[in-house]
């Protein structure tokens, strides 16, 4: 996940300078570019591990089992609304 960190990093220095205003054009569409490279790796690795995240939840006869985190809009996950 060190990439993920470092591409961040990368990501905001560039959102900065093209925020700044005072580049050329040619200087500004390189940023940019750069900036949507930058974006697309950090998504890459989110979906990643996204891919890997298991939360473990009780099952029947009180052993845990392992399922699957579900992303979904809001503030809970239908995992996270199963349990209560």
């Amino acid at each position: 996940m060190a990439n993920f960190e470092e591409h961040m990093t990368k990501l905001e220095t560039v959102v900065e300078r093209l925020e700044r205003g005072d580049l050329s054009l040619d200087e500004s569409v390189r940023l940019f570019e750069d900036g949507m490279k930058l974006s697309s790796a950090c998504k890459k690795e989110l979906e990643q591990a996204e891919g890997r995240i298991q939360v473990l939840v009780e099952g029947k006869g009180g052993k845990m089992k392992p399922v699957e985190l579900e992303l979904v809009e809001g503030d809970k996950t239908d995992t996270e609304e199963a349990v209560e």
